[in-house]
């Protein structure tokens, strides 16, 4: 996670907690004018609209307040879904055995892009099952991770 998303992770834990929802993970896509800041709230009896709206209200004075992004942006806060993003190890151990997407920043085995099943996470490194071959990635290396949904 870039250092922005990590602050804000940071400063929005509290004020999610606080409302009863776990921070499941910050994204900040820059584009100009059309910035988003994506918030992801968790919680074990499921995340409805008002949950949503509720935390969105608490994020954007705590946003208004600290002020941490110069630029405009839209606020969007949502469940992470059944495909849910995958930010940090601790997300990654909880899917040890399901299958993920990850895109990286550097190629891993000649490609940026692998798709295949978690079979251990040790510190920072993650160990991916592509095709039969064992993989072992930086999780600094993943630029994106997304679990893959069974239906």
């Amino acid at each position: 996670m870039a250092t922005i998303e990590n602050r804000l992770a940071e400063m929005l834990k509290s004020p999610v907690e606080a409302l009863g929802h776990r921070l499941w993970g910050v994204e900040y896509i820059q584009a100009g004018k059309h910035s988003t800041l994506r918030v992801y709230i968790d919680n074990e009896k499921g995340v409805f609209i008002e949950d949503c709206a509720e935390v969105s209200r608490q994020v954007s004075a705590v946003l208004d307040v600290e002020d941490p992004i110069s630029t405009e942006y839209t606020l969007e806060v949502s469940s992470p879904g059944v495909d849910r993003p995958l930010f940090n190890a601790q997300h990654y151990i909880a899917y040890i055995g399901e299958i993920v997407k990850v895109q990286l920043t550097m190629p891993v085995a000649g490609s940026r892009n692998l798709k295949g099943t978690v079979t251990g996470v040790e510190g920072q490194m993650l160990t991916l099952s592509v095709d039969g071959n064992e993989l072992i990635i930086a999780l600094d290396n993943i630029r994106k991770g997304n679990l893959i949904a069974k239906f």
